[in-house]
């Protein structure tokens, strides 16, 4: 299978002014006359990444990628506490992309997202479907109620021990209820205490190393070790699931009519825990131009050796695709 092309730097990058008082970075990899594709990365609040540059043929794409709103290099950050989170919504993010896609004069483009990524990337091809050439994701979410429950309650059995550590860090009195962990976290890390918050902000990913380490036996992304980015990623993280990402529950699977005409081709690990297939499975079926690839030994990660290859296979057969 394919591997990783080389590492590459950009050739340009800077902010992009939205109107509302945010600064989006953005940069771009490759061919400045390639075939457009859009990097969207996960989290949400993981920002982009260098490695993501690498999926693709730096010969035959102009690749962009962007740090999603308050994530990253884009400004201001989700760890400043006095940050304005109500301006940073899925539409939001739709709404950035569009700038960027008119910024970048782009007609039509290539579409990637990775796990919270694939579901910005079906908001925005059902939103701009005449926008998008072909779709590919990796790790495939959409974001319903169901999906956030199994990440914090549902995969409670898998992982007791982490379980166990990730409520009983939650101090008494901080209106924990019914295991919401998300909604309670939410509180954590909105605490006027910045020792709480960070607390808050580092539980809550001992939790999601449980299912990463498990994915990645390699070891933990090495931005965890920085304070900021572990407040940045929880704070947006929490922000997004406690509102339900501001979709209808299922909308993204019921619209998948909307993507009728573009390619697809959806890549999910069969022992990827925190993206079981069935969501995959169920986008596939109402998306007739779809294809589902299952990757046999690959969990979430994309840094998995199979992953990376299908990822890879994937953007090359759309490199001259019309």
């Amino acid at each position: 299978m394919a591997a990783l092309y080389p590492e590459i730097e950009p050739y340009e990058h800077g902010l992009l002014e939205t109107g509302d008082g945010n600064l989006i970075y953005w940069e771009a990899c490759g061919n400045p006359a390639g075939r457009p594709a859009l990097v969207l990365h996960g989290g949400p609040g993981s920002g982009c990444s260098t490695m993501a540059r690498r999926h693709f043929d730096p010969d035959a794409y102009r690749i962009i990628l962007f740090d999603q709103r308050n994530c990253g290099r884009s400004l201001p950050s989700a760890a400043d506490p006095e940050t304005d989170l109500s301006l940073n919504t899925t539409w939001h993010l739709v709404a950035d992309i569009e700038r960027l896609r008119v910024f970048f004069d782009v007609d039509t483009w290539l579409v990637f997202g990775n796990s919270w990524g694939s579901t910005l990337a079906l908001a925005y091809a059902e939103t701009h479907p005449q926008r998008v050439t072909a779709i590919v994701l990796s790790g495939v979410t959409t974001t319903r109620r169901a999906e956030v429950d199994w990440l914090y309650r549902g995969m409670a059995p898998l992982f007791p021990e982490e379980w166990h550590r990730f409520r009983q860090a939650v101090p008494a009195g901080s209106g924990q209820q019914d295991d919401d962990m998300v909604a309670t976290y939410h509180r954590l890390l909105s605490d006027p205490d910045p020792e709480i918050r960070l607390k808050a902000a580092r539980d809550w990913h001992d939790w999601e190393a449980a299912s990463i380490l498990l994915a990645d036996p390699k070891g933990l992304p090495r931005r965890w070790a920085d304070p900021a980015y572990l407040l940045t990623r929880a704070s947006i993280i929490t922000h997004y699931f406690t509102n339900g990402a501001w979709l209808e529950d299922g909308q993204l699977l019921r619209n998948a009519g909307r993507l009728a005409g573009i390619p697809g081709i959806l890549l999910q690990g069969r022992f990827d825990i925190e993206a079981p297939l069935v969501t995959a499975w169920e986008l596939a079926r109402v998306w007739p131009q779809s294809e589902l690839q299952i990757v046999p030994h690959a969990a979430h990660s994309t840094a998995n050796p199979d992953m990376s290859a299908a990822i890879v296979a994937a953007t090359d057969r759309f490199r001259d695709f019309p």
